[in-house]
């Protein structure tokens, strides 16, 4: 159980050093339940695994705005990184499964396969 456990911190510290830039690279097992950084309140923002995240001062605002230290930016595009591959913003990403577009709907209402039985 220990060597288990020394396994997981030890891929976990690999991960904080070199972290994936892929979805699928990411560790599984009892890794992925680790926590990134290690427990909570150990260390402050910007430092151990949270100092590669970018700087505590820039926030990210609904409508794409972006301030540091409290001051909206200019070119708010210089403080956005490249979309997670397979994520929500990643433009090649597949559809997410739960919302259909209409042309798919409209291809099952044809089909029949929408709705229940009228009888």
């Amino acid at each position: 159980m220990a060597d288990d456990d020394e396994k997981v911190d030890e891929q976990m510290r690999q991960v904080e050093e070199d972290p994936p830039k892929d979805l699928e690279d990411w560790p599984g097992g009892k890794a992925k339940y680790k926590t990134f950084g290690g427990p909570e309140g150990e260390a402050g923002y910007g430092e151990d695994a949270t100092e590669k995240l970018g700087p505590a001062e820039v926030r990210h605002h609904e409508g794409g705005d972006v301030s540091v230290a409290g001051e909206k930016v200019d070119n708010p595009e210089e403080y956005k990184g490249d979309p997670i591959p397979g994520g929500p913003t990643d433009p090649d990403a597949p559809p997410d499964p739960g919302f259909e577009n209409e042309d798919a709907s409209d291809r099952a209402e044809e089909k029949g396969t929408v709705g229940g039985s009228d009888g």
